[in-house]
């Protein structure tokens, strides 16, 4: 970051060495502007939508009926079919919300996923099993950082949402906490 401060206040010197000459008040006036502009933050649009097709391992995140971004994603290692018991190493299917953030996870970084519904509970109990729970959306464990391409285009989680850390990192900026996720086959 040094570089760029130094790069800016050369060109505040050079600016102030011509508001000096010309003594110019319109281009004093943006002199000033100058150190907002340089850090000025990227405006991004509401997303109200993660939007997982399964079968194309995509997220999509959407803001208005829009796609804003889109990712490649791992799934469950058993990826076909909506999730019905724990340890089945599927990924649901249906729609959610994303409620919490969790940034000491195993995984860099996870944004967890509502499921189980109470839809979700009802089958599981009248099928006498348990529905299992704990699905995110997370990068590669802890730990794995260097070895992160051997995560990309195959399915290795337990259920979960599985993306690069970069990916995360940008996911968790741009997904608030109550956005619907629809998850389909």
């Amino acid at each position: 970051m040094s570089g760029i401060y130094r790069k800016i206040e050369q060109l505040v010197s050079v600016l102030w060495s011509i508001i000096v000459f010309f003594k110019s008040p319109l281009l004093s006036t943006f002199i000033c502007l100058i150190p907002s502009l340089a850090f000025a933050q990227t405006v991004h649009p509401n997303i109200d939508l993660v939007l997982i097709e399964k079968a194309k391992r995509k997220m999509y995140l959407m803001s208005n009926g829009e796609t804003y971004r889109e990712f490649y994603i791992s799934l469950g290692e058993n990826p076909i079919g909506h999730k019905q018991q724990e340890g089945d190493d599927k990924t649901p299917e249906g729609r959610y919300l994303i409620d919490y953030r969790n940034e000491n996870s195993r995984f860099h970084l996870s944004l967890h996923i509502t499921y189980p519904s109470a839809k979700d509970i009802e089958i599981a109990k009248q099928n006498g099993v348990d529905p299992g729970g704990d699905i995110f959306i997370h990068g590669v464990p802890n730990g794995m950082e260097k070895k992160e391409a051997a995560f990309y285009y195959r399915d290795w989680t337990n259920g979960c949402i599985g993306v690069l850390n970069s990916e995360i990192k940008e996911i968790w900026e741009l997904v608030e906490i109550g956005t619907v996720i629809e998850i389909r086959p």
